[in-house]
């Protein structure tokens, strides 16, 4: 209904040229015909195909002017009021003739007042014409209305296989009505009907393959990409503190709770010694919370042009609203906040963009952001009240090590009761998670070698001769645990 009550504001206003920018061209067409009953006014449609074609009574397309400039001289000469809906026009905007001819009508209102509505995917208007121009947005369909879909697909499903019945998980019906707002109607009608068509079920199976879709409908070649590898806490060691902190937010940001007093959880930001689990934490988190998980590299941000790297985070951080309920995992944020004197201020406009999207966004999109270098984030990003809290990822004690071994001896189908964990453990002090799991790896290669099962000697053999980070570069590891002792939450 809000649609049709914009589109007759506008269409009772003195703007002449309407621009709608949209793939719904069918729908858009519809609501014409149905807004078309209440005004005194003629409705056409024209294609560079077809040419002109009076919608508002049956009538035989006009092919003889098919022509941009015969179809323009046309309304121009035409004294009867009426709206004509140029579809895939834009490709003639560069003509200076239609240009002119766009004007002379838009300039004729005393005489004959007629609407211009420009149709297409993406529509750039030529500066004469801006004056005289307004654009309308076709809403997306809201959460109700996508639910009345998946009724109507059921249905129909229903109707074509007798005796069968769905089965509906009322806790996903919710999720995928909530997954599909912010999708075009045709497109998530065509979603919904592949996940009942699949197996005749609407299950949580079906979720992660439907945002899946949802993102490559809506991403444009952006730098936002779709991580399909999450895992679960139950893989990562450690990080327990982080863990309850999550577990305990859970079900607010999912909404399975509703409590008036507590704000949906907004973000994290992730400190730490390299190789700790920054990564595979953000990752947990989406895994974890049953949720999409999208990652924005910030080397990929930055344009030579100028503006178009805020151009690119201002739309990665609308793809991550139209994704959501998600996580959006900000890595290696100092990369591309940085405030630095040589890069003509993009830094301070990027820190800026992401500073007021964080006061204003609404959506569910949790944030987890890691960084490695604090020295390099600016004070205005790691203040309390920006994200929910800042945590600290170090270096893993002897408990966790040990069940770092097991968890990647397990993950290589090595039985981990075969080991002496404890052993292990004691003699990787000061190793990453990293380190460990590229320790077991190096033995893997070196028992091959040799031709024999790995052994507990291979992976003694192999931590004795490495120097983890933690030994290489002791002054810069030591100086980052000082800062964080009273500034950050443990994340163990």
């Amino acid at each position: 209904m809000q649609n049709l009550k914009d589109l007759e504001l506008l269409l009772n206003s003195s703007v002449p040229i309407i621009i709608v920018e949209t793939q719904e061209e069918a729908r858009l067409i519809e609501l014409f015909n149905r807004l078309i009953k209440n005004l005194p006014r003629s409705l056409f449609l024209w294609t560079v195909t077809e040419g002109l074609k009076r919608l508002d009574v049956d009538m035989p397309a006009q092919r003889h002017n098919s022509k941009p400039i015969e179809l323009l001289t046309q309304i121009k000469t035409t004294k009867h009021e009426g709206i004509y809906l140029l579809v895939d026009f834009h490709p003639f905007l560069d003509d200076p003739v239609h240009v002119r001819l766009l004007k002379d009508i838009a300039l004729m209102q005393d005489e004959a007042f007629h609407h211009i509505v420009l149709i297409s995917h993406e529509i750039e208007l030529p500066e004469e014409l801006e004056r005289y121009s307004a654009r309308f947005e076709l809403s997306m369909p809201d959460s109700s209305q996508i639910e009345m879909m998946v009724r109507s697909e059921a249905k129909r499903w229903a109707s074509i296989n007798p005796g069968a019945r769905i089965v509906v998980d009322k806790k996903f019906l919710n999720q995928m009505v909530e997954s599909l707002v912010g999708l075009p109607v045709d497109d998530a009608r065509r979603l919904i009907k592949g996940a009942i068509e699949d197996d005749g079920a609407l299950s949580q199976s079906d979720l992660s393959t439907i945002m899946q879709a949802k993102f490559k409908l809506l991403d444009q070649g952006g730098v936002l990409s779709f991580e399909y590898d999450t895992a679960k806490f139950a893989d990562v060691g450690g990080l327990e503190g982080l863990k309850q902190w999550l577990q305990f937010r859970r079900e607010i940001f999912s909404g399975e709770i509703q409590n008036p007093g507590l704000d949906t959880p907004k973000g994290i930001m992730l400190l730490g010694v390299q190789g700790c689990g920054k990564s595979l934490a953000a990752k947990s988190v989406a895994g974890t919370w049953g949720v999409p998980l999208l990652r924005l590299d910030f080397g990929s941000l930055y344009s030579k042009f100028y503006g178009e790297s805020e151009k690119n985070l201002r739309e990665s951080l609308e793809m991550a609203e139209l994704m959501s309920p998600c996580v959006l995992w900000m890595d290696e944020i100092e990369k591309g906040i940085s405030v630095g004197e040589n890069d003509g201020g993009t830094s301070s406009r990027m820190l800026g963009t992401i500073l007021t999207w964080m006061a204003e966004n609404k959506e569910k999109v949790f944030i987890v952001a890691t960084a490695n270098k604090i020295e390099a984030l600016p004070p205005e990003l790691v203040r309390k009240g920006r994200l929910d809290e800042i945590f600290f990822v170090d270096l893993p004690d002897s408990e966790i090590r040990g069940i770092i071994f097991e968890i990647h001896l397990a993950k290589r189908e090595l039985e981990p009761a075969d080991f002496n964990i404890e052993t292990l453990a004691e003699n990787s002090a000061g190793f990453s998670g990293s380190e460990i799991e590229q320790a077991i790896v190096s033995s893997l290669y070196s028992a091959l070698a040799q031709k024999i099962e790995l052994n507990e000697s291979h992976l003694l053999e192999e931590l004795s001769r490495t120097r983890p980070l933690s030994i290489v570069m002791a002054e810069k590891i030591e100086s980052l645990r000082a800062w964080a002792q009273n500034r950050t939450v443990s994340a163990n």
